[in-house]
């Protein structure tokens, strides 16, 4: 019950919970001895010097960190991250105690002063940013952003304690004893360490190496160049001291005003415990109940804008009403929000950087980089309050200033976030295989140049087929000169190259070629002379038509027949039809002598002539035994253009020795075909091969209209189709920049393919949990084992089509989102390596819009990354259904495929209650699915009688 309420509320999961606590309690002693030192440290600063030195002492902060940095830049080199921390807290602990000594037994001087105010400073820097690194350590990115806003709620409800403690102690008992205790609190932080270490570190030793295998020369540098180079870091940096300038001069401004208002020490340090402890209670309730809310709906970039947002608004609210409540709402923002939602943001954006980096530049970051805007702040509190004179109300136009820039800084970081995670995502991927680089067009050329003149006819095949939709004129000398190339299917391939140059290029070449005596030459020859040559249309024809050489009649006559769409008198003239008549009555007579080519030829004449009483002989070679024949024919049916066509081209689509044949006749029909192939895949009647293939046919037509198809086809129930209809859309937009994809209509396509995979979900969890309990004790070994694979058949097919839906929910996105984006997240959550798969999720949720990633990142981290967590399985709310619910589902819903596996359940179960579920499949207008479901139906009924 109590994992329940911690996974429900706070996100916390199975294993999460003991390390979570510990580092809220480690975090929660931290910031308590923070609250506590820093009221009375600076209540005797102020009381002492007055608040017009602390810009002095902004100065000297920054001064001090500077050269701590240094040196504890190279204690992290040298020593473990476990040593330095340990040793940070001693040292703190034994300097607080002894500040209370000093109190007791001594005056404190303007030097030890000085010293205490920038060591409370130092300690706030240091401490908290070990405690994030170890945070960042512990817990990867997806961890990090469930449970930091836990863990974080721990750092508030330190600052509510002490600051109330500090108001109790300080005005019961002084404080001394405050600042005793707090020496002692940080004491116990050190065991707490040390077990988070054993018990958490040790076991993410590989994660750690992983991180450290990265490291390179760049991590012996100095931390500040490492930042340079990093756009990510510089970002991260300047948003950090944009923001510590920022609270700075708010503090400046809430600590005069409060210092004016009130005189006495106790007074004023009971005041500043009070305000920062209620300060400190908001921000508990934001971060127990909104940060991880907010975090998941805006992501990190959006988030981080809330507190520069704030700010702005309560500054200019001061403005307009210069008052010390006024003050308390903008330090009440700062206060607030900087340790809740700010805070967890931070931590988050720095996630995707290495280990062995993060921990030298984030160091530096939360110690220099802070001391040092501290240190700006200063300067300008003296430039503006000493030099001119000015009253405090004008630092509210600087600070304006600042977080408009400091804004802007956050809209940059937003995309070095995303880059660092791409890089990420690609070093922890393993790769097959590099990438060679890219070739220089002349590079590219000259290797050309060498294969067309002496490679082997597949490698001048291959540059040739790639030559089919551009020229290069440089190569032209070497095109030509392949005439003279022993293999007739080059000299085929290079005339139809020849069509790109100019009119009669090597036409005295090309003319022997027709007694070639191979009857794809032969027609390429003779149809670039008629179409290339002086030689006139009759004259050409009254030359061959009647040639004694059957090559060269046959394939003059296919000449004539595509010609005459163009000029209808030649068909008269040279009586097309008669002699096609002619030809067909030699087929009859000398059918086995005649060649194959003759009667392709035949074929694509009677298709060009649009002579429909003659489409039978079409119909009848659509049968034939020889694979060239049928190629002739499905080609010669799509020239018809003709419906009757239609469906058998299509059903061709599953053949793979015809499918090339059969997309290139089908292309002929243009879009018109689109009603069809809607109707076909309607009524189920496509075969699962086919269908594969019709949205790359669709593609083809290239125009808007087939973006329409397209996305009609989305709507499918077969899960095959969907997936090839994205494919195909993705292509279509790469291919034309011009075409228009509907994106609130792609978002509605890809919800419903996440219900679609909810719903797989669902039922695979069922039908395992069939398995897993299965109390079938009136059935026979025989009986259960068949049963058992009627069921995992199911399973089989639902994981199959799970994973096809996946994948169609990221091809949909990528028509939404940059498509390399989505390709390298994609790439990352299918790698079995777990940080490739986490830092794929963290992309994706910081990528998509909160309506979209709340379908999809529960469904893919249930599927992927952490399908045997139970409170990811909670998350995603997966429905346990009997088996009848779950049939009827099937039933329903799913493609002829699952309807096939669901019907052969129902008979190996041989229940008669699904008697009615199977009598509605006998109306399908699959005939598979129908001749299935009533046999289905007999079986049942047949039990029904042998039960009576």
């Amino acid at each position: 019950m109590i994992r329940t309420f911690l996974n429900k509320t706070f996100g916390i999961r199975d294993g999460e919970i003991y390390i979570s606590f510990l580092m809220q309690i480690y975090i929660f002693l931290i910031i308590n001895v923070l609250l506590i030192i820093k009221p009375i440290v600076n209540a005797l600063f102020l009381s002492e010097l007055g608040a017009e030195q602390l810009p002095y002492g902004y100065l000297m902060v920054a001064l001090i960190a500077v050269i701590t940095t240094y040196f504890y830049n190279r204690w992290v080199k040298q020593f473990s991250f476990l040593r330095v921390t340990s040793l940070s807290l001693l040292f703190f602990s034994f300097s607080f105690i002894a500040l209370g000594l000093i109190i007791t037994f001594a005056n404190l001087g303007e030097w030890l002063l000085y010293t205490y105010y920038i060591g409370v400073s130092l300690f706030a820097v240091i401490t908290t940013s070990q405690f994030w690194i170890l945070a960042n350590l512990v817990f990867n990115s997806r961890e990090g952003k469930r449970l930091f806003g836990f863990i974080g709620a721990g750092a508030i409800a330190g600052g509510i304690f002490g600051g109330y403690l500090t108001s109790l102690i300080a005005s019961a008992f002084g404080n001394v004893t405050a600042i005793i205790i707090a020496g002692i609190f940080l004491l116990v932080c050190i065991p707490i360490l040390r077990k988070i270490w054993s018990i958490r570190i040790k076991r993410l030793s590989s994660y750690v190496r992983a991180q450290r295998k990265y490291q390179d020369t760049e991590t012996q540098e100095p931390a500040y160049k490492i930042i340079s180079k990093s756009k990510h870091l510089t970002y991260l940096a300047l948003i950090t001291g944009f923001g510590v300038i920022v609270a700075k001069l708010v503090d400046f401004q809430f600590s005069d005003f409060a210092n004016k208002a009130i005189r006495d020490p106790d007074e004023l340090a009971s005041f500043f415990g009070f305000w920062f402890s209620s300060f400190n209670v908001i921000a508990l309730c934001l971060q127990l109940f909104v940060t991880n809310k907010v975090l998941s709906k805006l992501g990190v970039a959006s988030t981080l804008l809330i507190l520069p947002l704030g700010l702005a608004v309560g500054s200019l609210l001061f403005l307009t009403f210069p008052e010390l409540w006024v003050l308390v709402i903008i330090k009440g923002i700062d206060g607030s929000f900087k340790q809740s939602l700010n805070k967890a943001a931070v931590e988050l954006s720095v996630m995707p950087i290495p280990f062995n980096i993060k921990n030298q530049a984030k160091s530096f970051i939360d110690v220099a980089v802070d001391s040092i805007a501290t240190g700006l702040a200063g300067l300008m509190l003296i430039l503006f309050i000493k030099r001119f004179d000015l009253p405090t109300t004008y630092i509210t136009v600087i600070i304006l200033l600042f977080t408009f820039v400091w804004i802007i800084l956050i809209y940059k970081l937003r995309e070095a976030y995303f880059n660092s995670f791409r890089q990420n995502i690609r070093r922890n991927l393993v790769k097959d295989s590099i990438k060679d680089k890219p070739h220089r067009k002349e590079t590219a050329i000259g290797l050309t140049r060498s294969v067309l003149q002496s490679g082997d006819e597949d490698e001048i095949l291959a540059i040739l087929d790639r030559f089919s939709i551009y020229k290069i004129r440089t190569l032209r000398s070497e095109i030509i000169a392949l005439l003279d190339f022993p293999s007739n299917k080059v000299k085929t391939e290079v005339i139809k190259q020849l069509y790109k140059y100019d009119k009669g290029v090597a036409i005295e070449k090309i003319k022997p070629l027709i007694y070639s005596n191979d009857d794809q030459l032969v027609q390429a020859a003779l149809s670039y002379i008629l179409e290339h040559s002086s030689i006139s249309q009759y004259s050409f024809f009254n030359e061959y038509l009647d040639h004694s050489d059957p090559y060269i009649s046959s394939s003059a006559l296919l000449c004539l027949s595509e010609e005459i769409s163009d000029n209808q008198n030649l068909s008269k003239r040279f009586n097309l039809e008669q002699r096609i008549v002619t030809r067909l009555n030699d087929c009859f007579i000398n059918d086995d002598e005649l060649r194959a080519a003759e009667i392709s030829k035949l074929l694509l004449t009677i298709a060009n002539a649009k002579l429909e009483k003659y489409y039978t002989y079409i119909n009848v070679n659509l049968q034939h035994k020889n694979p060239i024949i049928v190629k002739s024919a499905i080609e010669a049916a799509g020239l018809t253009s003709n419906e009757q066509y239609t469906k058998i081209l299509v059903q061709y689509l599953a053949e793979k020795p015809y499918r090339k044949a059969a997309i290139n006749a089908l292309k002929n029909y243009s879009s018109a075909i689109a009603n069809t192939i809607l109707k076909l895949e309607k009524n189920d009647e496509l075969n699962n091969d086919a269908k594969r293939h019709i949205p790359t046919l669709v593609r083809s037509f290239n125009n808007q209209k087939s973006v329409k198809i397209l996305m009609r086809l989305l709507k499918s129930k077969d899960v095959i189709i969907r997936f090839e209809a994205t494919k195909a859309l993705i292509k279509l937009k790469s291919q034309n920049e011009n075409l228009y994809f509907n994106k609130r209509r792609l978002k509605k396509e890809i919800i419903k393919e996440c219900r679609y995979g909810k719903e797989t979900l669902d039922a695979l969890a069922s039908i395992r949990h069939m398995l897993a309990s299965d109390v079938s004790n009136n059935l026979n070994i025989d009986q259960k084992r068949e049963l058992k694979i009627a069921r995992k058949s199911i399973i089989v097919v639902l994981d199959e089509q799970l994973i096809t839906s996946l994948k169609s929910i990221f091809k949909l996105l990528a028509l939404l989102y940059d498509e390399a984006d989505i390709e390298v997240s994609y790439s990352g959550l299918m790698s079995e390596v777990k940080e490739a798969q986490i830092n794929a999720l963290e992309f994706l949720d910081n990528l998509l819009q909160s309506q979209l990633k709340e379908k999809i990142l529960p469904l893919v981290e249930y599927y992927n990354v952490n399908s045997d967590d139970t409170s990811v399985k909670s998350q995603l709310q997966i429905e346990f259904m009997s088996e009848y619910e779950l049939i009827r589902s099937l039933l329903a819903k799913r493609g002829k495929r699952i309807k096939l596996e669901v019907l052969y359940l129902i008979s190996t179960l041989k229940d008669k209650s699904y008697r009615t579920l199977v009598h509605k499949q006998t109306f399908q207008k699959n005939k598979e699915v129908q001749e299935f479901a009533i046999k289905t139906l007999a079986i049942l009924d047949q039990q029904k009688l042998v039960n009576h």
